[in-house]
């Protein structure tokens, strides 16, 4: 699929002066191997005994199945994040629907089944809940960080085509591990702060809340241990910290959390590149 046009026109337009910047950034985060990054990240979660959902872009899967294979065989979960690492709102429906449809087929192609979905750069469409619709997703994890669902603390539905969805979404908390520490440059103490607190006004609700923690970024060894800090704190909430599929089936099942946990915290890591030649690749 070529990657749209109206997309590559906004990236030369309003951020060629931040790619050079981003790419020397993301070169120094690819010092540490990925397999350095997701040991550390199995590590912690398993000290917890909590679990991680990974929405990973299926063409960087497909040129390292070794890794995929390693993610598949843990504990963890992986889900869908499209094809290609492009912005949806730059697309037509027909470039969506192919995006989304070949990261299906290549996730099947690799035998590791996928039941959630997050659109790259939580980016959406009219068009986009149609296509998860069409596509039968148990759960999506994007549509949540829209800010009109900010104050959401539950799952939820939303209207597609007059008619609820079929398909669950997820508060997703509006503060991800790349914009604490990429665009406003915060410290561990701060990004803890911030990430208790979403778990402590989930809890309050016995609700669920999601977290974006790039493994590329929170499985650094610099900051892996605000990942442990949030489960520790999380677990003295009495909280629960499964797969988004483990957790969307129980709560649909039951209308509550696994062994009257106090709330659900949703660990989820979007996973576009394993090497720095897989970020250079995006734009092709």
């Amino acid at each position: 699929m070529l990657i749209g046009t109206g997309w590559l026109r906004y990236l030369w337009r309003s951020r060629r002066n931040k790619i050079l910047l981003q790419f020397i950034r993301m070169a120094k985060f690819h010092r540490t191997r990925f397999e350095t990054l997701l040991e550390n990240i199995f590590q912690v979660t398993e000290q917890y005994h909590a679990r991680f959902t990974f929405p990973i872009v299926a063409s960087t899967a497909l040129r390292n199945q070794a890794l995929i294979s390693e993610i598949f065989r843990s504990p963890h979960e992986i889900a869908s994040h499209g094809f290609k690492h492009v912005n949806y709102r730059y697309l037509s429906e027909r470039q969506q629907a192919m995006d989304i449809k070949r990261s299906i087929l290549a996730f099947k192609s690799m035998n590791v089944p996928i039941h959630g979905f997050r659109a790259p750069y939580n980016a959406y469409t009219e068009h986009t809940p149609r296509l998860l619709e069409r596509h039968h997703f148990l759960w999506d994890g994007g549509i949540g960080h829209n800010p009109i669902y900010w104050e959401r603390r539950h799952l939820f539905r939303i209207r597609v085509d007059k008619r609820e969805s079929e398909f669950i979404c997820v508060p997703l908390c509006k503060w991800s591990d790349d914009g604490m520490i990429d665009t406003y440059g915060l410290n561990n103490w701060q990004m803890v702060k911030i990430l208790k607190n979403a778990a402590r006004m989930a809890a309050k609700d016995h609700g669920a809340i999601m977290f974006d923690l790039h493994p590329i970024r929170i499985g650094q060894p610099k900051y892996i241990d605000v990942l442990r800090q949030v489960l520790d704190y999380g677990t003295k909430l009495d909280g629960w910290f499964p797969t988004v599929t483990d957790a969307v089936n129980y709560w649909r099942t039951h209308g509550k959390w696994k062994d009257g946990a106090s709330f659900c915290c949703l660990l989820t890591g979007d996973i576009d590149n394993f090497t720095f030649m897989d970020y250079s690749l995006r734009l092709l």
